[in-house]
């Protein structure tokens, strides 16, 4: 079920080369290739002198040279961090002691919600626990810099601590993992909440810039017309899964094998995270029920009446 986003696969960016993508605007691809992650993570640099970093990435000698090497000679005074996985933040701190700039974010990595009594997180391994911003931004909050102003939108979801970031007056938007060109973002519990992330969409389909840099893949187009797609795909999945629990009892791995035909299986436990993320909205909202707490081994059942 991705037909219905116009998913753009193409990406002409070379790892460690940094290329021009807007007016003010140079992309700088990490090479981290993986299934979650694509070509590689893209970190953006803003303005020309003196400039600001949007999600430096990973804790790569050779993506942290290649990012040093792309503004030598300039002032880097800002590094903006969408949120805290170890593809996007942890770069923060060297070329903080490489460049004297400040750090800026929404707050440290958290999860969504509390544990549950002998839950364990799978997805502690990739966060980045030790990211600290210097200065914590609020919602709507704009960061001037020479050249540049950045508005920061938190947009929780993916993680607690997502945030995304527009350049005021370019109609532009830097959007991290929460809106990509080439795939759906993950939302996965404890770290992300379905509640959170459709609330975060709905939020950018009212805004108004129509080109998003994404954290991983090509530039999108068009942008709100794209959001909207991914809140109609994110529907699209609630009424499959309510329509198999219209048969009967189930549990999640039977919801993944019915709903996501031909996955990559390197993506299968992901894909039932994001099942576990519907399953605590639908029993948030009281349209499913379940013994305790959701959970990945739990049984689902549409709630009586």
């Amino acid at each position: 079920m991705t037909d219905d986003i116009p998913f753009d696969k193409s990406f002409d960016l070379v790892p460690g080369v940094a290329k021009e993508v807007a007016p003010g605007v140079r992309a700088l691809c990490a090479g981290n290739a993986g299934p979650f992650t694509f070509t590689g993570t893209v970190t953006y640099i803003v303005g020309r002198g003196q400039v600001a970093i949007i999600d430096p990435g990973p804790d790569d000698p050779r993506h942290i040279k290649a990012l040093l090497d792309a503004v030598r000679g300039e002032t880097v005074t800002h590094i903006f961090v969408t949120h805290t996985h170890r593809d996007h933040s942890p770069a923060a701190a060297a070329v903080k002691a490489a460049t004297g700039a400040t750090v800026y974010g929404e707050g440290p990595h958290r999860a969504a919600r509390a544990l549950h009594i002998g839950e364990a997180n799978p997805l502690d391994a990739a966060g980045d626990s030790d990211f600290r911003p210097e200065v914590a931004l609020k919602d709507g909050e704009v960061v001037s810099g020479p050249g540049f102003d950045i508005e920061a939108i938190t947009t929780p979801g993916h993680t607690a601590n997502h945030m995304a970031y527009a350049l005021k007056g370019q109609n532009m938007l830097f959007s991290g993992d929460h809106v990509m060109s080439w795939s759906t973002s993950i939302v996965a519990p404890p770290d992300g909440a379905m509640s959170d992330y459709m609330a975060s969409l709905n939020k950018l389909s009212k805004r108004t810039e129509d080109t998003y840099f994404p954290g991983h893949g090509t530039t999108i187009r068009d942008a709100p017309r794209f959001v909207r797609s991914y809140i109609r795909h994110r529907e699209g999945r609630e009424s499959s899964i309510l329509h198999r629990l219209a048969k009967g009892e189930t549990d999640i791995p039977t919801l993944v094998r019915a709903i996501y035909i031909g996955i990559d299986p390197r993506l299968t436990g992901a894909a039932g995270l994001s099942v576990l993320a519907h399953m605590e909205d639908l029993v948030a909202r009281g349209v499913v029920a379940t013994e305790g707490a959701p959970s990945i081994a739990g049984s689902y059942r549409l709630a009586a009446g």
